[in-house]
């Protein structure tokens, strides 16, 4: 059973974008603060009244966030 729920955020043309991984929920939002507000909303919406071992979860998992900056340029 997993303990963590991981997300690949990254920056889009006009907003910042998250991604579950390995689980089924997108979310987006103008500012870094409202994203993560609306990553938590949407996994207990997502979550609220299922079984957890359905999604090979242990209860009151932690959310994880990978965050891509961009490439990076060398001189």
């Amino acid at each position: 059973m997993k303990n963590i729920i991981y997300f690949y955020v990254y920056k889009g043309e006009k907003c910042y974008i998250a991604e579950g991984v390995g689980f089924p929920v997108v979310t987006q939002a103008k500012t870094l603060d409202k994203l993560v507000e609306n990553i938590k909303e949407a996994v207990e919406l997502h979550l609220e009244g299922e079984d957890l071992s359905n999604y090979n979860l242990n209860p009151n998992p932690s959310i994880l966030l990978n965050f891509e900056i961009g490439t990076a340029i060398y001189a």
